[in-house]
């Protein structure tokens, strides 16, 4: 990512940011003042969705005709067990909460017109972080809940204490009455439709015999909160079953969009499934963590747009027109990408990658081939690729992808089950897995697998395990206080909506044994604020056993030091096992957001490879504060290699491996044999300008070690980097531009 740290724009509901509190009357602040110690009643508040009953009506809060729109009134009807009358208390800040409706999890209790005024109507609008979609539950005696507005100081009413339906709700100042005073139930997840698993409130599943109108209008609901949520805890699923759908889809932060097929072309989307970056005046370089997978799309212009950085697969995709890899529709100056995979897709028209500076494509089928390159362009095993011409134009291309294993995915069979599809081992492929027919690979029954949601424990997904279930991890945040022990061969762990599981009190996140075919995919990791000395552990150190024909993988596997909020980790993936397989992975130790700094958030190593073997395609490392890669196992292989060295070192003096800096790419001094395809490593130091790393990649000069097409680049001209590999290759300054080295060391 390039150093174009653009602050992300407010939501359309804003943060209101008078003092509201001068504007209280004397009821209203006594109310408040008694109100500022929630803690206390915390603990005690439902989980999931529940019902929200008003005490002196007897009547439930409701969303008016079970609207999902901005604007839809919140009022008092007749308790009747709809999504309607389900509500999610989630917490913000300070005690306060969100509360969301289980029809629209996008959609929150809000005070229309941010007005701090008695009688203002309470509607549901877009969560978008405003005090006036912020509320305050204060404990009454005898079991029952006020509401405080967090911009008002005002409470959730029922006008003139009615008794009757379709009251829509206002606030008022506190005033102890039984219009004031709600109780909530027990806390639960409404069933869901029949036929369909309890994927929690996070997941829509979609079905064709529903309305245009009502499928786009969900879409627009997620959009709207998660375009701009750059390190915000919602996370969200949108799953097409079989059909066709006259809709666009727009694919914001935290967001996977994916059709339930057992083929791509078993969904079909007349529109676009698109990113682009007007949030940021074009710039698309801090547009991560989203995914569009198994779905044919026809766009609407004849050109969809997936202007994306690191963390945004495009899988199993059916593009029937032309790709844009970057967005020129604001007419800026910032119109950058900065690095991207696509796997296993066919795309009819030309992909375009403008101003894309990296870019890995694998086993894509490019029936309208590819223009454009800048840095670092890496074809493996795709058909139509550009020529290997590095580094004029900078195209890598591997005609064939040696070993690989698709990511599993959700689908619906004929008869209506859900399934999750394990695809096989590939080797020596070219080209998507499905376009001649069915791929290869078994279907596991969704009975096979615990649905996990963000309130189960680590205590009861390493049940699950044990008990021999798979784990599919529903659109959430988990917090782990133990890690989860993957120990039997060919578990699958699948992810929707980028779950994110964070490792709590110094744990390791995840930690698999020595054995065959173990799927890891989907998901990000996040290191807590205690230090953990390892995030995920594949397999145990000392590892031995050879497991060619039946791979453990990690695809869209992405780990995060800091950013959402202090991390802390020594080393992000330690690979022990051999023969594993990663395809589409980013480590990154945040350089932006929040808990940042050198003594923040700290982690030395992105990943260390102890197995032999191991191959990864489309890896990204960044930032960490020694190697971002150390690669000790034999037989080793990359093909794409993105790096940016750590933004922050203090001083040359705090940033040294007995030498300048560390490398970026680190092969052991033991190892006899590695291979590496398409390198890029840069560099842009922020705090110390004059900072030097005597090298980017360091190996031992080994008949057996070979690395083809790197080069290094300094990034607004910021530090530099003397050697490419070793001490061969051109110094990266700010007036050298980038540097290129076809082979080495």
């Amino acid at each position: 990512m390039v150093p174009v740290l653009s602050g992300r724009r407010e939501a359309r509901r804003p943060a209101k940011t008078t003092a509201a509190a001068a504007a209280l009357s004397l009821v209203g602040a006594f109310c408040l003042a008694m109100a500022t110690a929630p803690a206390a009643h915390a603990a005690s508040l439902p989980t999931g969705f529940t019902t929200v009953v008003n005490v002196g009506s007897g009547k439930c809060v409701d969303a008016r005709a079970a609207g999902t729109a901005d604007g839809t009134a919140v009022q008092q009807y007749d308790c009747n067990g709809s999504g309607a009358q389900q509500w999610e208390l989630q917490p913000t800040s300070g005690g306060y909460y969100q509360v969301d409706n289980f029809s629209n999890t996008a959609e929150a209790w809000d005070v229309t017109d941010v007005s701090t005024a008695d009688g203002a109507l309470i509607q549901t609008w877009t969560y978008g972080g405003g005090q006036n979609q912020q509320w305050l539950p204060v404990a009454e005696s005898g079991g029952s809940y006020h509401f405080v507005n967090r911009d008002s100081g005002k409470c959730l009413d029922v006008p003139s204490a009615s008794t009757a339906d379709s009251v829509q709700l206002q606030q008022y100042d506190c005033n102890g009455t039984a219009s004031q005073s709600f109780t909530l139930g027990a806390g639960s997840n409404p069933p869901p439709p029949p036929g369909t698993p309890d994927f929690g409130p996070n997941v829509t599943v979609f079905d064709p015999s529903e309305s245009a109108s009502t499928i786009q209008s969900r879409i627009n609901s997620v959009y709207s909160q998660q375009e701009t949520n750059q390190f915000g805890q919602q996370r969200y699923a949108m799953l097409f079953k079989p059909g066709t759908y006259n809709v666009d889809v727009p694919v914001g932060y935290y967001t996977e969009v994916a059709g339930l097929g057992l083929s791509p072309d078993d969904v079909t989307i007349n529109g676009g499934v698109h990113v682009d970056a007007k949030w940021d005046d074009g710039n698309a370089t801090q547009n991560f963590w989203r995914d569009a997978e198994n779905m044919s799309v026809n766009p609407t212009s004849g050109t969809d747009m997936w202007a994306v950085s690191q963390a945004d697969p495009y899988r199993r995709m059916d593009l029937h027109g032309n790709l844009q890899l970057w967005d020129n529709t604001e007419n800026s100056s910032t119109e950058w990408a900065s690095g991207g995979f696509i796997g296993d897709s066919r795309i009819s028209g030309q992909i375009n990658s403008g101003s894309q500076q990296q870019f890995l494509t694998r086993n894509t089928t490019m029936q309208g081939g590819w223009t454009g390159s800048n840095w670092n362009m890496v074809f493996v095993g795709d058909t139509n690729a550009p020529s290997n011409s590095f580094p004029s134009p900078p195209d890598t291309s591997v005609a064939q992808t040696p070993t690989s294993r698709e990511k599993p995915f959700l689908y619906v069979d004929g008869s209506g089950n859900y399934q999750v599809f394990v695809p096989a081992p590939r080797t020596n492929s070219q080209g998507a897995s499905w376009t001649g027919g069915s791929a290869a690979g078994t279907s596991l029954p969704i009975s096979d697998f615990f649905i996990a949601q963000p309130s189960n424990t680590a205590a009861d997904l390493n049940a699950a395990l044990a008990a021999g279930k798979n784990l599919l991890f529903t659109p959430g945040v988990y917090h782990l206080t133990q890690t989860l022990n993957v120990t039997r061969p060919d578990t699958v762990v699948l992810g929707l909506g980028l779950a994110t599981l964070e490792a709590d009190n110094g744990v390791t996140a995840i930690s698999t044994a020595d054995v065959d075919g173990i799927d890891l995919a989907g998901l990000l990791i996040d290191a807590g604020t205690t230090n953990s000395a390892t995030l995920v552990q594949i397999g145990p150190a000392g590892s031995s056993a050879g497991h060619a024909s039946d791979p453990t993988t990690l695809s869209d596997f992405f780990v995060r030091i800091g950013g959402a909020a202090v991390g802390k980790a020594t080393q992000s993936v330690v690979v022990n096992s051999a023969n594993v397989i990663g395809d589409d992975l980013w480590l990154w130790r945040a350089d932006h957001g929040t808990g940042v700094g050198w003594t923040s958030n700290t982690a030395a190593n992105g990943l260390v490879v102890n197995g032999a073997n191991v191959t990864m395609y489309g890896l990204a490392v960044e930032h960490y504060q020694q190697y971002q890669t150390t690669w000790n196992g034999n037989g080793g292989r990359t093909y794409f290699y993105q790096s940016e060295m750590p933004y922050d070192p203090p001083s040359q003096s705090a940033w040294r491996s007995g030498s300048n800096g560390y490398a970026s790419y680190k092969v052991g001094a033991s190892v006899t044999s590695h291979e590496a395809w398409g390198l890029g490593v840069y560099c842009f130091f922020n705090v110390d300008p004059s900072m030097v790393a005597d090298r980017a990649i360091e190996v031992p000069a080994v008949s057996g070690v070979k690395f083809h097409d790197m080069m290094t680049f300094s990034l607004g001209g910021d530090g530099s980097i003397t050697h490419i590999i070793n001490s061969s290759g051109g110094a990266a300054t700010g007036s050298s531009g980038a540097q290129n080295l076809t082979s080495g060391p």
